[in-house]
């Protein structure tokens, strides 16, 4: 009788036993499952740098690495790889795309910045969050006079011929951006760029240059106590715009000549 009760206790055993056995292995499965799964690329590679470097790198060297994957080179400071998204914001002043001599930055695609970065490294700031570049913007050259502009006089310029279609920029360019005053709320777009819109909420969207004046009256810069509007920096009105603020802004052929804020 003990020995049957025994054969019935090892038996029980074993089956639980083999159970936990093919439980441990579909785990294991589950496991590498979920892990083969992982995202690719640059999101797999985003997701990895959830802790990755947050910054701003300005005056930096942008060199390529791999696909989606560059490095930035600043004086003084350790090289930092990051990598780029879809939502990565790029903006060209003639080497990775647009004009040398154009007022204004020129939004341009990843590809560009991954060809001008392969043949040499570029000149550009980078804000950089967990890894990831949020806005690639190339630095200037040095002002070349007034002699730059009769490249873009000409009609048969090489550059211009090899676009697939006009972009805002080279409207301005030829004369072709908007004209006239507008009062309402100015918003921040994209470094340079901005919108008025009015009391109907209709947006005018404006370049902003060098040559731009911009007066404020507390919001902007200066003292809303003030007598008389203090003219202040386009950083000054970056920061105020990213909040909104009362302007009337004039424009000619798209770019605003005077941003003068409401008192």
């Amino acid at each position: 009788m003990m020995n049957r009760h025994l054969r019935k206790a090892v038996v029980a055993t074993a089956v639980i036993t083999a159970g936990l056995l093919m439980t441990a292995c579909q785990n294991d499965d589950v496991e590498d499952d979920a892990s083969g799964t992982g995202g690719t690329g640059v999101e797999a590679s985003a997701a990895g740098n959830a802790k990755g470097v947050s910054g701003s790198f300005k005056n930096g060297e942008v060199t390529y690495l791999a696909p989606g994957k560059y490095i930035v080179s600043v004086p003084g400071k350790d090289d930092q790889q990051f990598f780029v998204a879809d939502d990565t914001e790029v903006y060209g002043a003639g080497t990775v795309c647009g004009e040398a001599g154009a007022k204004v930055d020129a939004p341009c695609t990843l590809d560009q910045l991954e060809a001008a970065a392969k043949k040499d490294a570029v000149g550009a700031d980078v804000e950089m969050k967990n890894g990831v570049a949020t806005l690639v913007t190339e630095r200037r050259a040095a002002q070349q006079g007034a002699d730059s502009d009769s490249g873009s006089d000409s009609g048969s310029d090489s550059g211009s011929g090899s676009d697939s279609g006009e972009t805002v920029v080279e409207g301005i360019d030829k004369g072709k951006g908007v004209n006239g005053t507008w009062f309402g709320n100015v918003s921040y777009l994209a470094p340079g760029k901005y919108t008025v819109s009015d009391t109907k909420g209709i947006e005018q969207a404006f370049f902003v240059s060098e040559e731009t004046e911009i007066w404020g009256a507390g919001d902007i810069c200066g003292d809303a106590a003030g007598q008389s509007a203090t003219e202040c920096t386009e950083a000054e009105l970056e920061e105020a715009a990213k909040k909104g603020v009362g302007a009337e802004v004039t424009i000619s052929n798209g770019i605003a000549t005077r941003i003068t804020e409401d008192h």
